[in-house]
């Protein structure tokens, strides 16, 4: 499947490294997750620490291996984190054996969620993995069904990224319209591309809909410290997707919202309560509340499964906080070529690295899911999944 230019082994492991360059090698389209097509019984990722000087391909072995992936951000974004903790709840019913399989896969259940506790993608993934092998009669029929629903819940996330785009476009065209035209300005924050999700991404879908439909759109591309999401990972992906962009670094996003020079602001989130309420990576409040004040539309991108509909209080949700050095660090390539890693502050420096924020729901224009657009309200978002209060954790079924 792949032309690999080198090989590596893990310090960690055994896995089996591939890199590949560039992104989309021969027109080649990739998911950011993927069961290996030799052997099912290994999952295929794209490890982002290394983007986006190396595209590398990482093959996991085990539920622990999944754990460490997603806790240690060889994967991120919360699509792609449920996808991840899908198929890393079948590899541990690989695993488990046969005599204490239910209780072996409820302490697998509980690592997950502790690996990031923030985006509800996450749990809703593991809940409906684990709410799919209760059907099951045995050991051998509940792995084969981990498997099934893991399959089912990728291609979900990406199908459910799609429609997001589908809907989404309205809105950009509504403002291309009014502008004759011209380019529409888009600001985006973090990342909630296709990387973030399996396909397609959360708030780049309306932005790629918009492409493929030939309208011209142009991208503010924000930095986010402290993984540099904006420049390291959505930089890159609207590159190699044709899309014009340019990198900004957070605190100048305001200030383009002022000269004008902004005509929307679309983000992922994290986890998004059935009140409306926004968790996103950390600044989002900031720009919602910069866009509330130049009277510039702020929407949100989510599929379904993002939605906690337990939650009335955004200020509930818990905030990870993440290892300081991560801000008081910088790892990137030197102009040889050669990866470093430099300190930014001195030894000293004490760092709290709280990794999202609340964006409340009256600062958000509206919500963009896969069945529509809604506004950010309770019974808004209940007309637009009836079902939803009876079905937390399990499979929503479409309406659309």
């Amino acid at each position: 499947m792949f032309e690999t230019t080198e090989t590596l082994i893990t310090a960690k492991s055994d896995n089996h490294l591939q890199i590949i360059r560039p992104m989309n090698y021969n027109g080649t389209h990739y998911r950011t997750i993927w069961p290996d097509l030799n052997n099912e019984q290994q999952i295929c990722i794209i490890d982002q620490r290394k983007l986006p000087h190396d595209f590398i391909v990482e093959k996991i072995d085990t539920a622990e291996q999944m754990v460490t992936a997603i806790r240690d951000m060889h994967v991120r974004g919360a699509g792609l984190i449920g996808a991840a903790a899908g198929f890393g709840m079948y590899l541990a019913s690989l695993q488990a054996p046969d005599t204490s399989f239910d209780a072996f896969m409820a302490a697998a259940a509980k690592k997950f969620d502790a690996s990031r506790p923030t985006a509800r993608n996450l749990m809703w993934a593991v809940e409906r993995i684990l709410q799919a092998m209760s059907q099951a009669t045995n050991p051998e029929e509940k792995r084969a069904t981990a498997y099934a629903t893991a399959c089912i819940i990728a291609d979900e996330d990406a199908e459910f990224c799609r429609r997001i785009g589908e809907h989404g476009l309205r809105i950009i065209e509504e403002i291309s319209r009014k502008k004759n035209g011209a380019p529409v300005n888009i600001l985006t924050h973090c990342n909630a591309g296709w990387l973030a999700f399996v396909d397609h991404g959360s708030a780049t879908a309306p932005i790629y809909a918009a492409r493929d439909a030939g309208l011209p759109v142009h991208v503010w591309v924000d930095e986010t410290r402290p993984w540099n999401q904006g420049s390291r990972l959505t930089a890159w992906e609207l590159y190699h997707e044709g899309i014009p962009n340019t990198l900004i670094c957070d605190n100048a996003g305001g200030h383009l919202m002022q000269l004008g020079q902004v005509d929307m602001v679309i983000v992922g989130a994290d986890r998004v309560t059935h009140t409306g309420d926004v968790v996103n990576k950390i600044g989002t409040y900031l720009k919602a509340l910069a866009a509330k004040d130049t009277d510039i539309p702020f929407f949100v991108a989510l599929p379904s499964s993002t939605f906690d509909w337990k939650l009335d209080n955004g200020m509930d949700i818990p905030i990870e906080l993440r290892s300081g050095e991560e801000i008081t660090t910088l790892t990137g390539k030197d102009f040889q070529g050669k990866l470093r890693t430099v300190l930014l502050a001195g030894e000293e420096t004490r760092a709290a690295n709280y990794s999202f924020d609340v964006t409340p729901a009256r600062l958000v224009e509206s919500l963009i899911t896969e069945r529509g657009i809604v506004k950010p309200e309770r019974n808004a978002i209940h007309q637009l999944f009836p079902e939803a209060g009876h079905l937390e954790g399990t499979r929503l079924q479409d309406k659309s």
